[in-house]
């Protein structure tokens, strides 16, 4: 086994595997750190190139990309608070807090030195863990899988704001929003409303840089802030050596989150879905205090990004050894192993040993110089952090619109991205918090389909009680549950920590607009059985359960919002004063004027084309908000159709929106 080791190292160090391993570092760095790229797309663009390549070079370049986009993601999430791929969502909670209090750089210290130990120890516990796993990983059927994203879905509701009831609503509109499109069991369209944009479900990156990346853009483009709310001068302890002695001094939860994302991300299907939140909910459930959780904690920065590089070889495991991929990605490395003559399972084992361990040391290698150059990188990448606000907001709204544009190339992306941008925007200022809406788009069609299958295969609901890694699952989900409305509590009735949680995502007090909110919410929960009638019994199931457990959950929220605005006018002395007050707080005439500015680029690209539309906004954003001069607004524009035309359309090869005028 050690001459294996140290064979396949060799065959790394081969030219031209070692040059191709760093061509993929320095592009998965790039993939990672845009929003909307991501290690998937990056996959799919590199691997025509190589059909041609030996196995070794062609899975060095592969997989030097793949490995390090959970490096790399961590920019977006902390800078801009948009979670660059799914496996940095819970990153944004406090990181992007850190952002805010102008420590950057040490949440980019901490996260980059975790990254890099994360994904080393994951391939080392993957060459480890090879021979011994078969057990496990078939020991986990579809009822487990179907409680294990309950169960991350609990973790997210509970964890990510001050009201459960709400984190757990919101999480039942995500699984509902799943249900659009086509039934896996019967083929027929669910919520589409005759739309043909929503006959393959709704498209998660428009929805993610929506609901995240447009309120922080509106944020800044409001108040003229930078991301960082004080002076650079007043953040010089917080460096990058800072975030590395976090490490060092939170060891422990290193290595266990380490551990915890590489057995986790075996399990094929949800370990990249759910690993960040289950490491974050870790984190907070073992620690003593827990008041900075959600307002700038460097364990919340710690503890997913560990958990989530060493994700990415344990998700090789069962692509290897059992030709199970245990996610898009890996299904797309399956089939450059297929390509290449390779066959899963025992051969990969025994025959081409040496190529499988060359792939767990890509991984060692491209984690450790991906963590170091974003090391010497990001001192420079946190500064922009202090830069003023309307200087930044014109080019990361081009870089979020051009994002969910890469989804289907249909100016449906663009309308769902600016609707949830604005949904976003509303559920910041009511308090509702954003993540479970997310993490459930993503793992609802995984629950509906394993729901099903349980209950299919086991003839009803026998499965719930008879096995007995579903019963030690389901204990977690209530002890997180029980831990979660204890902290509460506690959070409730000890002022200081009462101060502290208000800071959180998802923890605003606004009961003026989060009850119409509740009502929306209510509606739409409503409506959704009513538009269920007549669908076959398979297709209603899932739904109807979502749905009713939802209205239950509303009701009890409506009640506390309608006592909370009560109390809001008694003290504003009036139903107006109290709306006026509870607007101006939430800089609603500005906001709503931002929001316009986004509809007059999606209707001027219906007339005039993107290639214009998106240069035009930006040199209008930076002369009417900015108030720079002509030269500054001209050339800001140049530059924003220079990128677009340079890469979107000559590299990427995107279709851009057919133009009235200009075709």
């Amino acid at each position: 086994m050690l001459e294996s080791m140290l064979n396949g190292l060799l065959l790394v160090f081969q030219w031209p595997a070692i040059g191709y391993l760093m061509l993929g570092i320095l592009i998965g760095m790039w993939m990672g750190a845009v929003p909307g790229l991501g290690g998937i797309i990056g996959l799919v663009l590199l691997l025509p190139f190589t059909f041609e390549m030996d196995a070794v070079p062609a899975f060095a370049l592969l997989l030097g990309m793949y490995a390090v986009t959970s490096t790399s993601d961590t920019i977006a999430s902390v800078m801009l608070g948009i979670p660059g791929t799914s496996a940095s969502q819970a990153t944004v909670l406090d990181g992007y807090p850190l952002a805010k209090k102008g420590q950057a750089a040490r949440a980019f210290g901490a996260a980059f030195t975790v990254s890099a130990f994360g994904g080393v120890v994951g391939a080392l516990i993957m060459a480890a863990s090879l021979p011994i796993l078969l057990p496990m990983i078939l020991a986990f059927g579809v009822p487990e899988f179907f409680f294990l994203a309950v169960l991350g879905l609990t973790m997210v509701g509970a964890l990510a704001g001050g009201s459960i009831l709400k984190g757990l609503t919101v999480a039942a509109l995500g699984l509902l929003l799943t249900t659009i499109g086509y039934a896996a069991s019967t083929g027929i369209p669910r919520y589409t409303f005759e739309n043909d944009y929503l006959l393959e479900s709704l498209p998660i990156i428009p929805v993610v840089l929506g609901l995240f990346a447009l309120p922080e853009l509106l944020e800044m483009a409001v108040r003229n802030t930078s991301i960082a709310r004080i002076e650079a001068s007043d953040a010089k302890d917080a460096t990058l050596m800072a975030g590395v002695r976090d490490v060092l001094k939170h060891w422990w939860l290193t290595v266990r989150c380490a551990l915890l994302g590489t057995y986790i991300g075996m399990l094929p299907g949800l370990g990249v879905s759910i690993v960040d939140w289950i490491a974050y909910g870790h984190a907070v459930q073992s620690a003593k205090d827990k008041t900075l959780f959600g307002q700038g904690d460097i364990r919340g920065v710690i503890a997913p990004e560990a958990a989530n590089n060493a994700t990415k070889a344990g998700a090789l495991i069962p692509m290897i050894a059992f030709g199970i991929p245990g996610s898009l990605g890996t299904a797309i490395l399956l089939g450059a192993l297929v390509i290449k003559g390779l066959r899963p399972g025992p051969e990969m084992l025994i025959d081409h040993i040496e190529l499988t361990f060359s792939m767990v040391w890509d991984i060692v290698i491209a984690n450790l110089v991906a963590a170091g150059l974003l090391m010497i990188w990001s001192k420079q990448v946190a500064k922009v952090s202090f830069l003023p606000g309307h200087l930044l907001v014109p080019g990361v709204a081009v870089f979020v619109l051009m994002g969910a544009w890469l989804t289907s190339a249909a100016l449906g992306d663009w309308i769902s991205c600016i609707a949830f941008g604005f949904l976003g925007y509303w559920m910041k200022q009511g308090g509702w918090p954003r993540p479970p809406l997310i993490l459930a788009i993503v793992l609802g069609k995984l629950m509906e389909d394993n729901l099903q299958l349980s209950t299919q295969i086991y003839e009803g609901y026998s499965w719930i009680t008879g096995r007995p890694i579903v019963l030690v699952i389901i204990a977690l989900v209530v002890l997180t549950l029980i831990l979660a409305v204890k902290g509460v509590i506690k959070s409730n009735n000890t002022p200081k920590e009462e101060d502290a949680v208000v800071a959180g995502e998802g923890s605003g007090k606004n009961p003026i607009l989060s009850l119409p909110l509740a009502l929306l919410f209510l509606g739409i929960f409503v409506a959704a059985p009513i538009g269920a009638q007549g669908w076959e019994p398979e297709a209603q199931q899932f739904p109807l359960v979502v749905s009713y457990t939802a209205m239950i959950l509303l009701v009890l929220i409506i009640f506390t919002d309608f006592k909370e605005v009560l109390q809001s006018v008694r003290e504003a002395s009036g139903l107006g004063a109290a709306v006026s007050a509870s607007f101006e707080k939430a800089d609603f005439g500005r906001s709503t004027s931002f929001i316009a500015y986004l509809i007059g680029i999606l209707a001027a690209s219906i007339v005039i084309g993107q290639f214009i539309a998106l240069p035009a906004f930006v040199a209008i954003y930076l002369w009417r908000w900015g108030h720079y001069n002509w030269k500054i607004c001209l050339s800001y524009a140049a530059v924003s159709w220079a990128f677009i035309y340079g890469f979107y359309d000559q590299i990427m090869h995107l279709f851009f929106y057919p133009s009235l005028l200009f075709g």
